[in-house]
């Protein structure tokens, strides 16, 4: 296993104990540190050519959108929002280059992505709206519609020919952490708080960019 790719690891146990102990000097070295480790692994390992270099933009607005909400989840988050949006979609060209063919999964994966996301975002919108917060709508809404295809996009790789089993199930399995951490920060933040909810949406997260970015390396590594 790569010392970048352990470095990480332990960076995000070291963020998931700053939020559970309110270490804040902690978390402010930790959390980007994740991304930083991330991105200098993919760089050394796989350059940022090809699909490569779409996956390395999407790392670095991550680790902006990480920076502005630690600063302050309720000042920055559209700040925050948008960031992570441009991510996602940097993440969806990585994974659609070249375009997949239009198969019978891939119609199976829009249908049950489709239809469990929009239960859960209408909640959430519906919450958003009781509580005065319309201006969120469309926000939240492009925000939903982006990650959906970029778990899409991901989980399109099992039935990819051109790419390896165990990088397609690593980067299927980090693109679907990473939406669940997403619905755990929005549901903390507009529905109702969860216990322990900001701990469970960072494991998840960061444990779903690094198995995300690991599919790539197992992908595309030299």
């Amino acid at each position: 296993m790569h010392i970048l790719l352990i470095t990480a690891f332990v960076f995000a146990g070291l963020e998931a104990l700053a939020l559970q102990k309110n270490w804040f000097k902690l978390e402010i070295v930790a959390k980007p540190a994740v991304m930083v480790c991330l991105f200098i692994w993919l760089v050394s390992t796989v350059g940022l050519e090809g699909a490569a270099l779409w996956f390395g933009l999407g790392i670095l607005f991550s680790l902006i959108g990480d920076v502005v909400l630690m600063i302050s989840l309720d000042r920055f988050f559209l700040m925050g929002l948008g960031a992570f949006l441009i991510a996602h979609i940097f993440y969806v060209i990585g994974f659609n280059i070249p375009l997949p063919a239009l198969s019978a999964w891939s119609v199976i994966l829009v249908i049950l992505i489709g239809w469990g996301g929009s239960k859960v975002i209408r909640r959430i919108l519906v919450s958003v709206l009781e509580k005065g917060q319309g201006r969120m709508r469309l926000p939240i809404t492009a925000y939903s519609v982006v990650i959906s295809i970029m778990l899409l996009s991901a989980m399109l790789k099992l039935n990819d020919l051109t790419w390896n089993a165990s990088a397609a199930l690593l980067v299927s399995l980090g693109a679907f952490l990473f939406y669940i951490s997403d619905i755990i920060l929005a549901w903390n933040k507009f529905v109702s708080p969860i216990q322990h909810g900001r701990i469970y949406n960072i494991a998840a997260y960061h444990l779903g960019q690094i198995l995300l970015i690991a599919g790539v390396v197992a992908q595309f590594g030299k």
